[in-house]
């Protein structure tokens, strides 16, 4: 909330829902494709007119309403539209091909089904199955945190416990057995 609260405190006014589009930098937010969404970051007019021309729009990105943030800032309710109605006709990979090409920040916005078949996230072995006679497959699924303190993976090598499963253990713990 830094920006939103800013705003606040510099004029006393709540602002208003956005969505996940960016107050004061337009255009950066989240947009429409083919096959799912993607963000998209313009951090300068320099951007913006590049991230027209890669879309194959570039009459969007000369046109003098949009020529600098503030003037983007302004119009963003008849911008926004217009690039939507561009980006919701290529994929993911097309427009994020596209904006790599050129330098302009994007990334996808990913399902689960993406998240887990991403290379990264396989490589740091994100996806946990761990050992469990609860499981009619011996392992209960589950996601370790990023974090690696020392090079060694944050990741508990048993799943959480099961109902009761420690009771008599605790029980002993503190002399109630």
């Amino acid at each position: 909330l830094a920006n939103q609260a800013m705003a606040y405190f510099a004029t006393g006014k709540a602002p208003g829902r956005l969505g996940n589009a960016h107050p004061v930098v337009v255009p950066y937010q989240v947009f429409p494709a083919k096959d799912g969404f993607v963000i998209i970051a313009c951090g300068n007019d320099t951007q913006f007119v590049k991230l027209c021309d890669a879309l194959g729009a570039p009459e969007i990105g000369r046109d003098p309403k949009h020529k600098t943030n503030a003037d983007r800032v302004v119009n963003r309710e008849t911008l926004i539209p217009s690039l939507c109605a561009v980006t919701e006709t290529l994929t993911r990979a097309e427009i994020l091909a596209r904006l790599d090409k050129v330098n302009v920040p994007a990334g996808p916005i990913n399902n689960l089904d993406d998240v887990f078949a991403d290379p990264q996230v396989i490589h740091r072995k994100m996806q946990l199955a761990l050992p469990s006679d609860a499981a009619p497959n011996g392992t209960i699924p589950g996601v370790r945190t990023p974090v690696k303190i020392g090079g060694e993976a944050m990741a508990n090598p048993r799943p959480s416990p099961r109902l009761g499963e420690h009771t008599a253990e605790i029980l002993r713990e503190i002399g109630e057995a």
